[in-house]
């Protein structure tokens, strides 16, 4: 009988907000696998650390690159797509010798999470199950203090990583916005809610539920790239209540 492929969030940052689920799977779990940046020990690995038994077999998985080439350079999608056919094909070894593997994501798997690319790969062929977990942005909203939506407000989650002028034209079609992925596009982002008239509503987050999280509005925020682990919050609320 082959292993279950358990596909675990583990929330945004803070270990006591990974869920009950996620905790017992982690630590029943006879493989640990996780993503990590070459030479860190990665994110995810180290919200779950409580949770990895000494005898649990890790593998880290190292990206070939994070931020280093733009996700529409050609060869971004295909050595990304080589490295998830390797992960792939070792999570199977471990799977086809009946182990369950608890492979971890940030977050929650399904929300630009890189656990679904193993997910493709291999769900169809393995018995899957899918934990969810607290996303970043729910994780950042909670600590920045915005309510986000109200009523029939609509919230749209844009990628920084789009032209600046879609971002304007995305943030006049919503009533709240979460922009991700910030990076080295923060300036393109600052300009674009500045031109969307968002200014005064823009709340930066980063590192959110971590112990160095900074929370302020985006107008007092002056350097140009920032981490990873960072968005743009704009609340809703325009409407009467």
């Amino acid at each position: 009988m082959t292993g279950t492929l358990h596909v675990v969030g583990v929330g945004p940052g803070d270990p006591e907000l990974m869920t009950l689920k996620a905790a017992r799977v982690i630590a029943t779990s006879p493989v640990v696998a996780f993503f990590r940046k070459r030479g860190r020990p990665g994110h995810a690995r180290s919200i779950a650390a409580a949770h990895v038994g000494a005898e649990t077999e890790e593998l880290a998985f190292e990206y070939p690159f994070t931020t280093e080439l733009d996700v529409r350079d050609p060869r971004y999608l295909a050595e990304m797509g080589g490295f998830y056919e390797a992960t792939a094909r070792t999570l199977a070894t471990r799977l086809d010798a009946g182990r369950d593997v608890a492979l971890l994501c940030e977050g929650d798997p399904f929300f630009y999470g890189s656990a679904m690319y193993l997910f493709d790969r291999l769900g169809a062929d393995y018995r899957s199950e899918i934990v969810p977990g607290v996303t970043g942005m729910s994780g950042c909203w909670t600590r920045a203090g915005l309510p986000m939506t109200h009523g029939d407000d609509v919230l749209a989650v844009l990628p920084a990583t789009m032209d600046e002028d879609d971002l304007v034209t995305r943030l006049a079609a919503c009533d709240a916005a979460v922009i991700m992925k910030l990076g080295r596009n923060l300036p393109k982002v600052r300009a674009a809610v500045e031109r969307a008239g968002l200014t005064g509503r823009a709340v930066y987050v980063e590192r959110g539920t971590m112990a160095d999280e900074i929370v302020r509005p985006l107008a007092e925020v002056a350097k140009d790239r920032v981490p990873y682990f960072a968005l743009v919050l704009i609340p809703g609320r325009r409407g009467p209540r």
